[in-house]
């Protein structure tokens, strides 16, 4: 299954359900280039991620860190962690996405001395899963593994996947990781996720650098740094960015047009808005509907 559209909140918590029929988990194939974006956008969950790579290379952002992640190598994210993914160089990059909750990695009995410690350590948003180490690859067999489980549905098939579950964490843990607990990296993150929960709630209206500051309760200097860290982009051009991604949905409504679609997402200017599309896009925002109502239409 292919996930086109990232459904998220005010505060980019993804709102895709995580979940086979009985497990509180998701494995599925992704081509990120098929995304409605032509990425996969900024975004966060409380489950566990684990990625393999199947085909190309994929540069993703987690937190304030880009890693390059090549066919064959994979990713542990950690809950809570915001991430995004882009191709690289065109590779047509394709990945297994496996969500966890992580209440279901281990038993209840066993989550509070081996789970929660690492869901709080400041210092593991994620973890390289490069083959050479043993550690790595069993864990990339097992998200294979689960892969087909799934896709077979054979009898007991959840019970493998319990099983395949323990391994993986198993071998995340013996990696030796010394855990970290920074209250300021904690702070910073819970900062930086209420100022996008206030520009994802607001941004339909004229939107201030002083407000976004205010949210995040830092100076103006402060707020921007921020996001130049986190985002490596201003709080403003973040809000024009987000806009534009909120636009994609609305051009293709059949009944929408430029210059409503334009207004709906807080742009008070058309032509401002076409300039700002193009740039991001490489396309106008009337060649991108016709495009996408062609594209329908073939299906």
């Amino acid at each position: 299954m292919q996930i086109k559209d990232f459904i998220v909140d005010q505060s980019l918590k993804e709102l895709t359900e995580h979940r086979t029929v009985v497990l509180p988990i998701a494995c599925y194939e992704t081509t990120i280039n098929q995304n409605i974006n032509g990425y996969i956008p900024l975004h966060w969950h409380d489950e566990f991620q684990f990625v393999l790579v199947v085909k190309g290379e994929a540069i993703f952002q987690i937190n304030e860190e880009n890693i390059a992640v090549q066919e064959g190598e994979g990713l542990f994210i950690n809950s809570g962690c915001l991430h995004m993914a882009k191709d690289k160089n065109d590779s047509g990059c394709a990945y297994i996405c496996l969500n966890v909750s992580p209440s279901f990695v281990l038993s209840q009995e066993l989550y509070i001395t081996f789970v929660n410690p690492y869901i709080q350590a400041t210092n593991l948003p994620y973890l390289l899963l490069v083959p050479k180490e043993i550690w790595a690859k069993n864990i990339l067999a097992s998200i294979m593994k689960i892969n087909q489980l799934i896709k077979q549905n054979s009898p007991y098939y959840e019970i493998d996947i319990s099983i395949q579950l323990t391994l993986i964490w198993k071998n995340l843990i013996i990696n030796g990781i010394q855990l970290e607990y920074e209250q300021t990296e904690m702070l910073k993150s819970h900062r930086m996720k209420q100022m996008l929960n206030w520009i994802h709630l607001h941004y339909p209206e004229k939107i201030f650098l002083d407000d976004i500051a205010r949210v995040g309760q830092l100076s103006r200097s402060e707020c921007c740094r921020y996001f130049k860290r986190i985002l490596k982009k201003t709080p403003l051009n973040y809000v024009t960015d987000y806009r534009i991604q909120k636009s994609l949905i609305l051009l293709q409504q059949s009944d929408s047009n430029v210059t409503d679609v334009a207004y709906q997402v807080g742009f008070n200017s058309t032509s401002y808005f076409i300039d700002k599309f193009r740039k991001s896009m490489n396309i106008t925002p009337l060649a991108y509907k016709k495009y996408k109502t062609s594209c329908s239409l073939m299906e």
